[in-house]
């Protein structure tokens, strides 16, 4: 395993005022969304009410980064591809329920989409992120990828796991409007102090506190265990390979 992560990452911008939208959202858009999934919601005494937190999910669906927000007790940001900020409408729809533009992928980009996570952090903010990095289509817990735990122990931000169960029958993997009949449950788990694990330098440490929050997940979501990460196929030799050796997935 890599690692070559920095302790430090150089000063980011600083975070982004969500303004009038966001504000709105979370006067109109959260009461909606309750009215209308009624989600079952267990654990909300065990997130911090103020300082930095971050939330820690299982992702099974497009509909988990509305089921965090409207089920916290705080206000909750999340990333989105900045693709989704293109249009107007969209825009403003992101912007009302904590979305925060970013270039998705690997090397310098995730490092640049976790450099914007710590700045919220270090403003007090509370985030949402998805270890397994991209959705479970098959419905099982993929491996945890360690950007999540460098963040924690980068900024000493605690983790709150949280089990999401129910979202993907609500709004499978390709659908186009999500489903008013099925109930959706959300979990918050207790918090979690990674520091014991070592710096935020160090890959061992890294590992270490990543399988302690996806262990913590686990448990919160009851899902069978897929036991690799959830990767799209490789499209050549080279990712191929890649893939194959041991390296460290952010």
């Amino acid at each position: 395993m890599s690692s070559d992560l920095p302790a430090e990452t150089p000063a980011a911008a600083p975070p982004q005022q969500m303004g009038a939208a966001y504000g709105l959202g979370r006067f109109l858009i959260a009461p909606l969304a309750r009215a209308v999934y009624r989600p079952h919601v267990e654990g909300r005494e065990n997130v911090p009410r103020t300082g930095p937190v971050i939330f820690a999910s299982n992702h099974l669906s497009f509909i988990d980064s509305i089921a965090i927000p409207v089920a916290a007790p705080r206000p909750v940001h999340f990333m989105a591809k900045s693709a989704y900020f293109e249009k107007w409408a969209s825009r403003q729809f992101f912007t009302a329920i904590g979305a925060i533009p970013v270039e998705r992928g690997a090397g310098q980009k995730a490092l640049d989409a976790l450099d914007q996570q710590r700045v919220l952090l270090e403003d007090g903010r509370a985030v949402a992120l998805y270890p397994e990095g991209t959705r479970s289509l098959d419905g099982r817990l993929y491996k945890g990828r360690t950007g999540v735990a460098f963040l924690a122990l980068q900024t000493g931000a605690p983790v709150v796991p949280v089990g999401l169960i129910g979202t993907d029958k609500a709004m499978p993997v390709g659908a186009k409007f999500p489903s008013t009949s099925e109930r959706i449950t959300v979990r918050f788990g207790e918090p979690l102090d990674l520091s014991p694990h070592g710096p935020a330098g160090s890959g061992r440490a890294r590992r270490g506190a990543t399988d302690e929050i996806m262990a913590a997940i686990h448990a919160l979501s009851g899902q069978e265990l897929a036991n690799a990460y959830n990767e799209a196929p490789a499209q050549n030799p080279i990712e191929r390979i890649k893939q194959v050796l041991p390296h460290e997935r952010l």
